[in-house]
């Protein structure tokens, strides 16, 4: 049984970004998943579509009409009850929602579907989002133009741990976030590039030695951008094989560090 997403937006056409390119639109050709989208303009009510009204109280922008939405969150849910989808969520894209993860995304994975609803304008009637919404989440803490981008980036992210939509199954076993380590580095020929080789271990072709190095490489480079992962993943701290391997990894660093420093000095040199 594939996938369901129910989107409602103002802007169904973007969305045609996911269901045609890339690694999503391989897997929507798959029939791995599927997208329906909900235009809340199609249940306005009057001729003009109008879906939005200035905000009670006043300030600045508009804010969306609870009953456009709510009869459009409520056909999305009634086709995915017909389809058999016994385990949907409806989840409004917001940046006042909790931060999505790599955890997050492998939740609503394990469901059969979502019902996305994207904001517009100033915001969304808080009624609609009472009675409607299951949860709100937030691909950052910054704000965008609506809910559409962030949608398309759960989308992504969700379509990637369906089995099958990866070329190579290891694949998203291996990304970055997967198990609070950030992804080692990659490397492709040429084996030399603007004098810079790629490392000879990977050259060596001892499996033992590589899968070693690129374990110390996700540890080191998770101690040096996103410290804050090692200690979700290790709270009572590192285990001995883990903290050799990042003592390795940072002497190694600081030689390195060392060594440009001073060819530095001695370019200011001469």
């Amino acid at each position: 049984m594939p996938f369901e997403f129910d989107v409602i937006t103002l802007l169904p056409d973007m969305f045609d970004a996911v269901t045609q390119h890339g690694v999503t639109g391989r897997a929507h050709k798959s029939n791995l998943y599927r997208l329906h989208t909900w235009n809340p303009r199609n249940y306005a009510m009057n001729h003009y579509r109008t879906v939005d009204d200035s905000p009670y109280g006043g300030g600045p922008g508009m804010v969306m009409m609870a009953e456009p939405l709510d009869k459009a969150i409520t056909d999305a849910k009634a086709r995915q009850g017909e389809d058999g989808v016994s385990k949907t969520r409806v989840i409004y894209l917001s940046p006042q929602g909790k931060r999505l993860d790599h955890k997050k995304v492998l939740q609503i994975s394990q469901l059969d579907g979502v019902v996305l609803l994207c904001g517009r304008y100033e915001g969304i009637d808080e009624r609609l989002i009472e009675d409607q919404v299951d949860e709100e989440i937030s691909i950052g803490d910054y704000v965008i133009s609506g809910g559409e981008l962030a949608a398309m980036v759960l989308i992504d992210a969700v379509v990637r741990q369906l089995p099958g939509a990866l070329g190579d199954t290891r694949s998203a076993g291996q990304d970055s976030h997967t198990d609070h380590l950030l992804e080692y580095p990659h490397y492709t020929r040429p084996e030399v590039y603007k004098e810079k080789p790629v490392p000879r271990i990977l050259l060596s072709g001892d499996h033992a030695k590589i899968e070693r190095w690129r374990l110390q490489q996700s540890i080191g480079r998770t101690w040096l951008k996103r410290p804050d992962l090692l200690a979700e993943k290790y709270p009572e701290g590192l285990p001995d094989r883990e903290k050799e391997l990042l003592e390795e990894f940072k002497q190694l660093r600081y030689r390195v560090v060392a060594n440009q420093l001073m060819d530095n000095t001695k370019e200011q040199e001469q």
